[in-house]
């Protein structure tokens, strides 16, 4: 393409309107930046990808045990016992959740509530639980003391 063309505009000066001022270069530039279309699409597909699992419905037999393990644990409680809580925790964004351990100190058995509180501040509602083991200090009071 040859200069010859456009010889008479060349060397003209930039037009710069006498109504309307420059636009700012932060602002021009803006112009540019990519443009999603559909925002949130990524996010929304990939939280359908995300796996949840189904809760487990307890037999009478498992549940009859897990109240024995309530039992012994609010027997104990004064001595903050520690357990290992296997249970479901429900997903807040769509059906299911996932089976999750919760260790710690048990603080409080609240049967009206039907919740588990751990000494951490987690709670547990009674109806997700599906497994317990606990460590409960040694108990002195069934030792004989003896001296020689």
């Amino acid at each position: 393409m040859s200069a010859g063309k456009y010889e008479d505009i060349i060397s003209l000066p930039h037009p710069v309107s006498r109504l309307h001022p420059p636009m700012p270069v932060g602002d021009r530039a803006a112009q540019f930046a990519p443009f999603a279309a559909l925002t949130g699409y990524e996010d929304a597909v990939e939280e359908a990808a995300r796996l949840t699992e189904s809760k487990i419905e307890l037999d009478r037999d498992r549940i009859e045990e897990l109240d024995r393990e309530l039992r012994h644990l609010r027997e104990h409680i004064k001595e903050k016992p520690r357990a290992e809580i296997s249970c479901f925790r429900p997903d807040g964004k769509k059906d299911g959740g996932a089976f999750v351990t919760v260790s710690g100190r048990v603080r409080k058995i609240d049967e009206y509530e039907r919740k588990v509180i751990m000494a951490d501040g987690a709670v547990i509602a009674i109806s997700d639980i599906y497994g317990i083991s606990t460590e409960l200090p040694e108990d002195t009071a069934d030792k004989e003391d003896t001296c020689f």
